[in-house]
């Protein structure tokens, strides 16, 4: 069994605490928050040791694995103090908000012989898992069109209530480094490497913030596909726009809403296909995971996400998500970002 510890006391925290315990083979033994009140707070809450201090929290014994829960853009220093303390680390995401401080947490990571690995929970989910089998297998020929599209909401108390939400230095960006990227990573992950971006950002809603509340973007995959990136925080609906996924062939097309198939077609059908319609696709209940609430989510992808973490660790083998893996969202919105500070002028990735 592997024992955890939280750093960092942010909403976030909740999450990783209840996947925590809901895991057979972890056990939360600290939390760490600034705030001492915090502290104690989420330490009652969930049962394990409070800390406040930073060094007792690095230096404690019983922590096998960090799980850092902080600000987007304070990610880099925790990831480096667990490193250097001989921790494992996960991290949520955005795992950093720069590819360059990415690289440092990779480096300080392998220097120390400790594995690293980034949240994207969406990964997890039975359809995600379809999808790219479906990709795997060639089930839609030649593929030509890809898209990530979250049209979600934020209120103006989402932002107020938060000295770091909509800042560059802290949250790295806006809808497509917080909202979106658990989009772009599932679509980057399924169509492959992106060669180029064009893009263009603005703010349609939320003036007070320094960042985007919404963006577009056209993507050339290395495969040959093109696709389209559109991300916002001001598209307001009553039950919750749910993120998509949408990939198009030659032989077939599937759209992805959440995690259940809005649309699942294929010029050849399988005995795999199903299960997938019986028990994978969208009803009138289906409402949007986090659209409108970021607290609407669920925790059993964090479980997962965890959990492959750990099996990792102990079988000594990449996790699924591993710092260079979580850095590839992070390196295509960058670039859509220097894209659009240059009048949508495309941007080629390395």
């Amino acid at each position: 069994m592997k024992r955890f510890g939280i750093y960092g006391g942010s909403m976030i925290a909740r999450f990783h605490a209840q996947a925590i315990q809901a895991m057979q083979d972890g056990k939360l033994v600290a939390i760490y928050a600034r705030r001492k009140e915090k502290a104690e707070e989420l330490a009652h809450e969930f049962d394990c040791q409070p800390l406040w201090d930073a060094q007792s929290f690095f230096a404690n014994d019983e922590i096998d694995i960090v799980t850092i829960a902080t600000p987007s853009g304070a990610h880099l220093e925790p990831a480096l103090q667990a490193a250097k303390a001989k921790k494992h680390v996960i991290c949520e995401k955005p795992i950093e908000i720069t590819p360059q401080r990415i690289d440092q947490m990779i480096d300080a990571c392998e220097e120390h012989q400790v594995k690293l690995a980034g949240i994207f929970n969406r990964r997890f989910n039975p359809s995600y898992e379809a999808l790219k089998m479906a990709v795997q297998s060639n089930r839609f020929g030649e593929l030509a069109l890809a898209q990530a599209s979250i049209k979600w909401y934020r209120d103006y108390e989402y932002y107020q209530t938060s000295n770091w939400k909509g800042t560059w230095q802290w949250d790295g960006g806006g809808a497509l480094m917080n909202q979106s990227i658990h989009t772009i990573d599932q679509l980057i992950s399924l169509v492959g490497p992106v060669q180029t971006v064009r893009a263009s950002t603005t703010r349609r809603l939320h003036d007070s913030i320094e960042v985007e509340d919404t963006a577009t973007a056209l993507l050339e995959f290395s495969n040959g596909a093109l696709g389209v990136i559109e991300g916002s925080t001001a598209c307001w609906s009553k039950n919750g726009n749910p993120a998509e996924v949408h990939l198009s062939g030659s032989e077939g097309t599937a759209i992805l809403q959440d995690d259940k198939f809005r649309v699942w077609e294929f010029s050849e059908e399988k005995p795999e296909d199903i299960d997938v319609l019986a028990t994978l696709m969208v009803n009138s209940e289906t409402k949007g995971l986090g659209a409108n609430d970021p607290k609407a989510i669920k925790s059993d992808g964090h479980q997962r996400n965890f959990e492959d973490f750990v099996e990792a660790i102990e079988n000594d083998h990449p996790p699924l998500i591993d710092g260079k893996e979580a850095r590839k969202a992070v390196e295509v919105i960058c670039a859509i970002y220097e894209s659009a500070k240059q009048d949508g002028k495309k941007i080629v990735l390395d």
